[in-house]
């Protein structure tokens, strides 16, 4: 017979552990957010997202190509130049993340903000 104060443990959701394994990290959400209007090159895409560096914009591509959320493609020049677009499984995130923009939107300002 079980101990009355013990529960069977519940773990958490394995599709929530993987999406957020990918998504939580720095700076994927708002690079997912501007390629969901249109394909950006990557210089665009840079300068969309204040304050993140080259290095991590590359890194953040290279997991979501991996993930096959988005595409890379290679606009022969000259000059050449490289763009990026959602797959049709990172297009559908789109209405995951508007919900979460709009929890963010009545919740968010509640919370106290680290930084500046």
């Amino acid at each position: 017979m079980a101990d009355p104060g013990e529960s069977e443990c519940t773990r958490v959701d394995v599709g929530i552990t993987r999406v957020f394994g990918l998504l939580g990290k720095r700076w994927t959400g708002p690079i997912i957010s501007v390629l969901m209007a249109q394909p950006v090159h990557f210089a665009d895409l840079r300068r969309a997202i204040p304050g993140i560096s080259e290095r991590m914009l590359s890194d953040r591509l290279t997991e979501l190509v991996a993930a096959d959320l988005v595409v890379r493609e290679v606009d022969e020049g000259p000059p050449l130049r490289v763009s990026y677009r959602l797959t049709a499984a990172g297009a559908a995130m789109e209405p995951a993340l508007k919900e979460l923009s709009l929890w963010a939107e009545t919740h968010m300002n509640e919370l106290p903000r680290g930084g500046c």
